[in-house]
């Protein structure tokens, strides 16, 4: 006897929404319908509707706001493999964007304990710290917070809007081989969301890295937080046997 597969009617309609969200009929950021007449335009029962946006929920698609209703999930704009060492800037030109800087401060100051340690300070030694709202087409994505030792410019320096990456290798005769890194989360923060115009719901992917040149020599501390509305990080883990 031959037996025909019938998907579950709930498997049909996250397959509906997806196709909604897919062609634009659904944007980003839209509230759902009410669980009533969305049943009714998609003909099913609450209930099966119900299932089917658990699950949507589930796979970080749509997400329920007690009291206020159900929304898309706005897609992240730039996406990197995070086994990759890139600068912002070379991120956001890969996807097609142009760059953008909003430069904030640059300048020395005493490091705290915490890049004494990381970039193995000389006794006494400043930073050169710049604090930056990178953007991509004008759309603030990632604030950044770079520590570089005093030590690499002698005469001192005052960034302006290139790449660090860049800086480095022109002005310091340094070229950045590979980092550390180590991956936060954080949801809403006054100051720094202000900074990067968030809604107060938009959690922040924040990205904590030591650089180094090819001796191993640690020659940038950096923190950036980006929004994690308009970024998503990767990774291709391989099995080890």
């Amino acid at each position: 006897m031959d037996y025909i597969y019938q998907k579950s009617r709930y498997l049909v309609v996250i397959d509906q929404i997806k196709d909604k969200i897919k062609n634009g009929e659904l944007e980003p950021g839209e509230r759902l319908p009410s669980e009533t007449d969305f049943a009714k335009q998609l003909h099913v029962s609450r209930t099966t509707l119900r299932e089917a946006l658990r699950i949507l929920e589930e796979e970080n698609i749509i997400t329920r706001k007690h009291g206020i209703g159900t929304f898309v999930n706005k897609r992240p704009v730039i996406s990197g493999g995070i086994e990759e060492l890139f600068s912002v800037t070379n991120l956001i030109e890969r996807e097609g964007k142009t760059p953008g800087t909003e430069l904030l401060f640059s300048g020395y100051v005493e490091p705290q304990e915490e890049e004494i340690n990381e970039l193995k300070l000389q006794k006494n030694e400043m930073v050169l710290l710049v604090k930056r709202v990178r953007t991509a087409n004008g759309m603030p994505l990632v604030y950044c917070i770079d520590k570089i030792p005093a030590h690499l410019f002698p005469g001192g320096y005052q960034l302006n809007d290139e790449s660090l990456f860049d800086f480095l290798e022109e002005e310091a005769n340094v070229r950045i081989t590979h980092a550390k890194a180590f991956i936060e989360t954080m949801g809403y923060h006054e100051e720094i969301s202000d900074i990067l115009k968030c809604e107060s719901g938009t959690p922040l992917l924040i990205l904590k890295q030591v650089h180094y040149a090819s001796n191993d020599e640690p020659v940038l501390y950096s923190i950036n937080f980006f929004r994690a509305d308009q970024i998503s990080f990767n990774v291709f883990r391989k099995r080890i046997f």
